[in-house]
């Protein structure tokens, strides 16, 4: 090579590391009764930033999935062709659990393990977690068919990735699919058309167009319908009892910003075969449950993304020096990469504390519950907004390096809005606050027992819960709700953060979250921390082994 071209002062390949190198996760993990799992959790951490699965990861978004709607001798198949890094990918997802199995672990803490690994393996490849997140969300909304449930659930649960068009029931391992969403609705699901008609065998044809259906080679999906009682909601297997393929239609894949490596499609359904979940007419209340479960998913999601981006930076600013000095001890960057540190745990801690919610609520702690379903539809808002803002300051530490697709953080980019919008986007998390401040029994009172625990630790933090307690005041007119939507599901994420931190986290995060969300000294870029913030312990609290 010529000597012009000698590489110098450029970072390492970051390809072999660990995600689980965390401490604030761990900390979470223990700390809310999932300590057993540590060594499988460590495993999973180590296999995810391990130099295969990251090829796989670029492979599959390098290599999107490809739409096959007839064969070559005109026959319609309907198949999405995906590179064989994308099925790596889902084998070990399922091999580990985190697409349903802890619906049947027994031990204390199951659910807040699979976030665990969720949250793990999703800093190596987001966009298998679709499929994943979907398979996690369908047993609950079984359960309001138990004949369905018994027959589909322990597929659904199995720990086999059993891909191909078989009928479901004789196979291995199952993976759940949602088509949900119409174009003249999007989130107004009661505005749609599809059409179901009962056959008088227990069985509906279903007729209609979906906008949006994620992972279209499932093996199974939970659909809405207007039957003659109402929308209803309904699965659909791809593959009927006696080996036929049901007429799901794939008109085609969504040419998508970001999400690459997971195919979204428009469904055409031609008289396709389904069997009512839940009662008929009362489908929006049986995917209620469904949503709350992949809300938490794009809550993790986001957290991983932040984790992500975060050791992207600091690797990038530990090997790269600018005007004399190494850039991670440039004072104004070490402001940036300790503020990014904060939101970073901040939102780890949350998450983990939704999916311990979910865990007690499962054992039949209704005020864990109530929490869990306040919680999540703030934290659903204000984490996934805070995703996207996340990943631009991360890239923009890798300077003109961050820009460019081979250093992985475009991917990361483009994944971030997505979790702020999937499931509903700004608008739709801020009502459905409203509404679980509403229906929810004791929904605002768990709230505030849970930030009140750490009453009197931080004046900036009380201060700031006391001005939730005003918004909540506030809420009796329904137009000022609405209007105080956003600004109530910001605040109410930012003091529950700030009371987990409070509580439980390292005393410099805590002090510099309550200085700069809550006290507002901040600025509106991120960096911009107060002076004197001990930046030189947040940064080594958020630092991997070995990363200088």
């Amino acid at each position: 090579m010529s000597p012009t071209h000698e590489v110098l002062n450029q970072p390492p390949p970051l390809t072999d590391f660990s995600t689980a190198d965390e401490v604030a996760l761990f900390d979470a993990v223990h700390r809310e009764g999932g300590g057993w799992a540590e060594p499988e959790l460590r495993a999973l951490g180590a296999r995810a930033g391990s130099p295969e699965v990251l090829e796989w990861a670029r492979q599959a978004e390098a290599y999107p999935p490809v739409l096959h709607t007839h064969d070559r001798y005109g026959n319609r198949v309907d198949e999405v062709e995906f590179h064989p890094a994308w099925h790596h990918l889902m084998t070990e997802a399922v091999a580990s659990g985190q697409h349903a199995a802890a619906w049947t672990d027994q031990r204390p803490g199951a659910h807040l393990v699979r976030a665990a690994k969720f949250y793990l393996w999703a800093q190596a490849e987001p966009g298998h977690g679709c499929p994943i997140s979907m398979t996690y969300a369908a047993i609950p909304a079984l359960r309001a068919e138990p004949g369905l449930s018994a027959a589909y659930g322990p597929l659904l649960a199995s720990t086999t990735y059993d891909f191909g068009l078989r009928p479901p029931l004789g196979k291995q391992g199952l993976v759940a699919g949602m088509s949900m969403t119409e174009k003249q609705g999007g989130s107004d699901v009661r505005q749609g058309t599809t059409t179901a008609m009962p056959t008088g065998d227990g069985t509906y044809v279903i007729t209609g167009h979906k906008w949006f259906t994620s992972a279209p080679m499932s093996d199974v999906f939970l659909t809405l319908a207007q039957a003659p009682e109402g929308l209803t909601c309904f699965l659909l297997p791809r593959v009927l009892p006696d080996g036929s393929r049901n007429p799901l239609r794939i008109q085609r894949l969504k040419d998508k910003l970001g999400n690459r490596s997971n195919a979204s499609a428009e469904i055409e359904y031609e008289q396709a075969v389904g069997w009512p979940v839940g009662e008929p007419g009362r489908g929006v209340r049986t995917i209620v449950e469904m949503v709350n479960v992949t809300r938490l998913d794009c809550v993790i999601a986001s957290a991983a993304g932040m984790r992500s981006g975060l050791r992207q930076a600091v690797h990038h600013v530990a090997h790269r020096r600018a005007f004399g000095a190494e850039l991670i001890d440039q004072p104004l960057m070490r402001h940036v990469l300790a503020d990014l540190a904060i939101e970073s745990e901040a939102a780890t801690v949350l998450a983990m504390r939704l999916a311990a919610a979910l865990d007690r609520a499962e054992a039949g702690d209704e005020r864990e519950g109530a929490l869990r379903r306040v919680g999540l539809a703030a934290g659903k808002y204000w984490v996934c907004k805070r995703g996207s803002s996340h990943a631009a300051e991360a890239l923009e530490c890798l300077g003109g390096n961050g820009y460019v697709e081979e250093s992985g953080m475009p991917r990361l980019y483009r994944e971030a809005p997505l979790l702020s919008i999937w499931e509903g986007s700004g608008n739709v998390a801020a009502l459905d606050l409203l509404r679980a401040l509403a229906k929810t029994p004791g929904a605002a009172d768990a709230f505030l027992a849970e930030v009140d625990a750490a009453a009197g630790a931080d004046a900036r933090l009380d201060a700031a819960v006391t001005r939730v307690r005003g918004l909540l005041g506030q809420l009796t007119d329904p137009v000022r709700a609405q209007v105080l939507a956003r600004r109530l599901a910001e605040q109410m994420t930012l003091v529950l953060q700030g009371a987990l931190l409070v509580r439980h986290g390292d005393p410099a995060v805590a002090d510099a979250f309550c200085a700069s969300r809550l006290d507002g000294d901040w600025g509106h870029a991120f960096g911009t921390l107060p002076l004197g913030t001990d930046t030189q312990a947040i940064i080594e609290r958020a630092l991997p082994k070995g990363a200088r």
